[in-house]
C-alpha cells in the first residue's frame, strides 16, 4: 500500500504546473561565490494585496542575514523567492550579479541548501537519503558530512548503520536525528547559499548539538535564516525586522534594537 500511495503522490507532483517557469533564453547558474542582491523587489499573490515592498538586502559569502519577524511578516515569503518557488512581481533578486529570473531553477536550486523546519526522509535506507543530496558522492564522503553534523556516530549505533531502512516503514528517528541527517545533507551538497528555517521543538541539549552543526555549516557560506528565539540571531551580521512585507529596522546585534524593540517582542 505504502507503494501505491507514494506512486499516487509522484504522479501528483508531476502533473502539478509549477509556480515559475524557464525564460525563454534561460541559462543555468553555473558556479557561484554566493553574492546576494535583494533590489527594491515587490511581490504579491494577489495583485490587489502586495505582500512583499520595496525589499532590499545586500549579502556576501559568509554573511548570516537573519529575518526577525512575527508569524505572517513575510520572512517565509522571502524565502520563497530566493528559493524562487514565485517570480518577483518587480525588482530582481541577484546572485553573483545574475537575475535568477533569467536562470534555469533547477541551477539557481542546486547553488541553495535548505535546512526545512519539518525534516522527511524517504522510505529508503540512510546512505540512500543522504545520497540525494549529490548522487556522485562516495561513501566517504558521505560519512565526512554526518561526522559535520554530529549523525555519524548515532547512524553506526542502528542495527544495519548506513543501510538501516528510515522513513516511515524503518526505524524511527528523534526530531533531533532527523534535523541532522537533513544538516548532513546540505553539508554534502555544498552548495554556496544555505537556508536555515527554524527548527520544530527540540530539546535543549538536542537543540545545542544542532545549533553547533549549523555554525560549522555557515561558515563561508551566505546564510539566510529565520530567527524565532534571541540564540538564533547571535552572531549575524545583518538583523532584518520584517513587518507587514517590508524591512521595519536593521542592525547586527539584539542589543542595537533596544529592549522594547519590535526583535525582542518578536523572539520566544
Amino acid at each position: 500500500m505504502s507503494d501505491l500511495i507514494a506512486a499516487e503522490s509522484l504522479l501528483v507532483l508531476l502533473q502539478t504546473k509549477p509556480n515559475v517557469a524557464n525564460k525563454e533564453g534561460a541559462r543555468d547558474l553555473g558556479l557561484v561565490n554566493g553574492n546576494v542582491e535583494f533590489k527594491n523587489v515587490n511581490f504579491s499573490y494577489d495583485p490587489r494585496q502586495t505582500i512583499i515592498k520595496d525589499l532590499s538586502i545586500s549579502a556576501k559569502p559568509g554573511d548570516t542575514i537573519a529575518l526577525v519577524g512575527t508569524t505572517g511578516a513575510g520572512k517565509s515569503t522571502i524565502l520563497k523567492l530566493l528559493l524562487r518557488f514565485y517570480d518577483v512581481s518587480s525588482g530582481q533578486i541577484e546572485i553573483d550579479g545574475h537575475d535568477i529570473c533569467d536562470v534555469t531553477p533547477s541551477s539557481l536550486r542546486e547553488v541553495l541548501g535548505v535546512v526545512p523546519q519539518d525534516p522527511l526522509l524517504f522510505n529508503a535506507s540512510v546512505i540512500e537519503n543522504l545520497r540525494y543530496a549529490r548522487p556522485s558522492a562516495t561513501d566517504e564522503e558521505i560519512f565526512a558530512a554526518c561526522r559535520a553534523a554530529a549523525i555519524h556516530d548515532k547512524i553506526l549505533s542502528f542495527a544495519d548503520r548506513y543501510d538501516t531502512q528510515v522513513g516511515e516503514q524503518g526505524v524511527k528517528q528523534s526530531r533531533g536525528e532527523l534535523q541532522r541527517i537533513v544538516i548532513a545533507r546540505v553539508f554534502l551538497k555544498d552548495s554556496p547559499i544555505f537556508i536555515d528555517e527554524p527548527m520544530s521543538a527540540v530539546d535543549t541539549n538536542t537543540e545545542s548539538d544542532i545549533q553547533t552543526a549549523l555554525d560549522v555549516l555557515k561558515r563561508r557560506r551566505t546564510t539566510f535564516v529565520t530567527a524565532h528565539r534571541l540564540s538564533t540571531i547571535v552572531g549575524a551580521d545583518q538583523i532584518l525586522v520584517v513587518e507587514k512585507g517590508s524591512i521595519m529596522e536593521r542592525g547586527n546585534t539584539p542589543g542595537a534594537f533596544g529592549q522594547g524593540g519590535k526583535v525582542l517582542k518578536s523572539l520566544d
